[in-house]
């Protein structure tokens, strides 16, 4: 069974950093797309960041210029380096990966800015 697992979560003051961690296992295919989403508590799933299996990246607006994504040597892994995080940002973190006609989620991690 395909599962993707995240790590990388935690506590972390305001203006501190995490790295987000998912790798995607059971799979023989190459995800096309992998990405991070996010869902604060109270709100919808928002996107973070996306990025193709040719390097292409997309961000949201509110987390360009601090948020880097970026894919893995091994198949189907992908990274996402969080700077100068903000309290709004608190939330789950969901990791995804998409092929044609398919779309897997990870159960997410927890992260949580304060002080």
């Amino acid at each position: 069974q395909v599962q993707l697992v995240e790590s990388g979560g935690g506590l972390v003051q305001p203006g501190g950093s995490l790295r987000l961690s998912c790798a995607a296992s059971g799979s023989i295919f190459t995800y096309n797309v992998m990405g991070w989403y996010r869902q604060a508590p109270g709100k919808q799933r928002e996107l973070v960041a996306t990025i193709t299996n040719g390097a292409i990246t997309n961000y949201a607006d509110s987390v360009k210029g601090r948020f880097t994504i970026s894919r893995g040597n091994a198949k189907n892994t992908v990274f996402l380096q969080m700077n100068s995080l903000e309290p709004e940002e608190t939330g789950v973190y969901y990791c995804t990966g998409v092929r044609p006609g398919v779309q897997k989620w990870g159960q997410g991690t927890q992260v949580t800015v304060s002080s």
